[in-house]
Order: C-alpha cells, then structure tokens, then sequence
C-alpha cells in the first residue's frame, strides 16, 4: 500500500516543500547506464560531492548491513534511496536491493531515481517490490532539444543517436511516469538546467510531467563538466526565473543538496557517508550501458 503524500512530505528531505532534519542513505548498488548525458561524469572517489559519484559499489546483500551502521550513526534516516551511480533498471541490482529492504526495514521510506527509460516495461516491478517515490530525470520533452544534452541510448541491446534516441527516451519517461503515478507512487521530476539548451523551456516539461502524473518538480543547476565543461553554470537569477515558469503547474522542491550516489545522513546538515562506506574506494567502472 502506498503511503499518503503528507507522511512522505513530511519524513522525506527530498520531496517536502520544506527543508527539515529528516535523514537519508543512498545505496551505490546500480553501476551501469543505459543513456549517455553530455553532462554527466560517473566517477569513484571520496572528494566529489555531487550526483554520479561513490566511492564503492556495493553488492544487493550487503545493503542491509550498511543501513544498519548508518541508522546507528544517524538515526534521523527515514528513506532509503538508490540513485545510482548509474541508472537504476539499467541491471537488476536496485530492484534486488529493495526487496532484502522491505523485508528487514519495512517502516524506512524506500526511494528510487531513474532516468526513465526502461520505466514503462519495469513499472509493473517497481510497484510489486513496493517503492513508495520514484524520482525521473526529464531534461526535456522536446526531442531536437534532449538531443543536444544526450549522446545516445542504449534501448534493447541497440545503439540510438540524436533526435531518434531522444524520442523514445522521451516516449518512454512519459509513459512510465503515468504507469506509475496510476498506482498512487509520489513521483518527483528531476531537471537538470543548462542555460542556453533548455533554460527557456521548463515550463512546457513542468506542464507535460504535471499532465503525466507528477507530484513535485526539482531543477538542478547544472555543473559544468564533461562535454558541457564549458557552458557556464546558470546564475542564481536564471534558476529563480526557470523556478517561476514551473510553479503555475507544479509543485517546486528548491533545496536539493546534489547528493552523491553514497550520501547518509540529514542533507545539507551533515553526511557521514566517508564513515558509514570507508575503505571502500574501489577501481573506477568504464561507462557502461547495462
């Protein structure tokens, strides 16, 4: 059974309207991708704070295990959250970490980011296994406009390039978050704002998601980095004016913290992440598309 959206809003630090001292762990289970993003720089490290990067991955039955010391840490966590490094259906990992979750933590929230792709065939999954907020990144619903901030996909074991690969990533973003948010899952969109590529267009995604079934609406600034190192963050002005063209559709989130994919503790407070996955730096993965 789904939980209500004031109980979610009220102990998730990432969907509430509200920053407040509700903690979190993010299991770095899921280390390939299916999807190619010009912005995005997957690395294993212990210095980089900021989405795609952990210092391990680690196995499905080891989760448990960690959730267990960092609850001992901090016991403000009340989600459990898997973002990564990679794409979350992109193997079966996260899928697997969640059902060892529910069965040895049923209270804690369980969380998942994806970036939507694979969502309207595993919908049916993710709803069995019980996630109660599913995060989607949409960075656009305009295919020329993805196609200039997506490299390719990697679709049912076949290479997809430009405007073609963004139609169905776009396609298939849609169509899940509709599968989903039918079941009554919390669904957030996540958009990354890369100014002069998609900063004029967040109202027409914050419309069409708001139409698909989403819940909340959470633009990131982009951090330049990869082959987009050279555009230029956007300004605190920029974000404010892409936040204003969302709010008539959409409820906004405004204080994402950009948490690495092995982030515990409260966001924006403290994180105790080094402690709770120390000694864990492994060899960096090569980019792979699941």
């Amino acid at each position: 059974m789904a939980l209500d959206e004031q109980t979610i809003y009220r102990e998730h630090p990432c969907f509430g309207p509200h920053k407040h001292n509700k903690g979190r762990i993010h299991l770095p289970v899921s280390p390939g991708c299916n999807i190619e993003c010009r912005f995005c720089d997957r690395k294993i490290n212990e210095t980089e704070n900021r989405p795609g990067v952990t210092s391990t991955v680690i196995k499905p039955v080891e989760a448990c295990s960690y959730i267990k010391s960092a609850l001992e840490k901090c016991p403000e966590i009340s989600v459990v959250g898997i973002a990564g490094p990679g794409d979350t259906l992109a193997t079966n990992f996260a899928l697997d970490t969640f059902r060892l979750v529910k069965k040895e933590f049923p209270h804690l929230i369980r969380c998942m980011s994806t970036n939507g792709l694979l969502l309207p065939e595993k919908a049916d999954e993710l709803i069995e296994v019980g996630i109660d907020t599913l995060t989607v990144t949409v960075n656009a619903v305009d295919p020329e406009i993805e196609a200039k901030l997506n490299n390719r996909i990697i679709y049912h074991g076949k290479i997809y390039t430009g405007v073609e690969a963004a139609k169905i990533l776009i396609t298939n973003q849609i169509e899940g978050i509709k599968k989903v948010a039918d079941s009554g899952m919390l669904i957030k969109v996540n958009t990354v704002l890369c100014p002069g590529i998609n900063d004029q267009h967040i109202e027409e995604i914050a419309y069409t998601v708001k139409e698909a079934g989403a819940h909340i609406y959470n633009i990131i600034p982009l951090i330049p980095q990869n082959e987009l190192k050279e555009l230029p963050a956007p300004t605190f002005n920029q974000l404010d004016e892409a936040r204003k063209a969302a709010y008539p559709y959409i409820n906004i989130f405004t204080h994402c913290a950009h948490c690495r994919a092995d982030a515990v503790g409260v966001p924006g407070d403290f994180d105790v992440g080094a402690e709770i996955f120390k000694g864990r730096v492994a060899k960096q993965e090569t980019f792979s598309h699941g």
